[in-house]
């Protein structure tokens, strides 16, 4: 038998051999490599599932994320406003006792101004009748033979009187 062509009883032996070798592994190693492969299948889906769902988790937390930052820029924005309307209020409140203590004083001013002026039109109300009254005294004291004297008096007394 040549190195290419193998006898009949190696063929023979060879054949039973991967018979034996195919039964043992058909009998116990086949389906513990099955077993095996269909819980790493098995395996694989489950990690997909719940690579699925955390996904799914994801996009859910996610939009609660931005409905919780829309709610917050609301309420930012309303306290803002809230914010911003008291300060006008306070303003206008201040703005409001402003005008009432300056319009009072005001017109505290205006009283005061008119007792001041009252005050002064009777001072001067009293000191011009006492003017008229010097002035007729010393027309009367003087001569009257002549009309002339008598204007040339109360015009030089009026030249006094003249407020310096």
């Amino acid at each position: 038998m040549g190195l290419l062509t193998p006898g009949i009883g190696l063929i023979f032996w060879m054949t039973l051999t991967f018979l034996i070798v195919l039964f043992v592994l058909g009998k116990w190693g086949w389906p513990v490599v099955i077993k095996g492969l269909r819980k790493r299948e098995e395996d694989i889906k489950n990690s997909l599932l719940a690579a699925e769902n955390a996904k799914k988790e994801m996009e859910k937390l996610k939009a609660s994320n931005e409905e919780l930052l829309a709610e917050a820029r609301e309420q930012r924005d309303s306290i803002l406003k809230q914010a911003k309307q008291s300060g006008n209020q306070i303003i206008e409140e201040a703005k409001q006792t402003a005008k009432n203590e300056a319009d009072k004083i005001i017109l505290q001013a205006k009283e005061d101004i008119a007792y001041e002026k009252d005050k002064a039109l009777k001072d001067l109300k009293g000191e011009l009748a006492q003017m008229s009254l010097d002035i007729a005294q010393k027309v009367l004291s003087h001569e009257v033979k002549n009309p002339q004297t008598s204007e040339e008096v109360i015009k030089e007394q009026i030249d006094k009187l003249s407020f310096k």
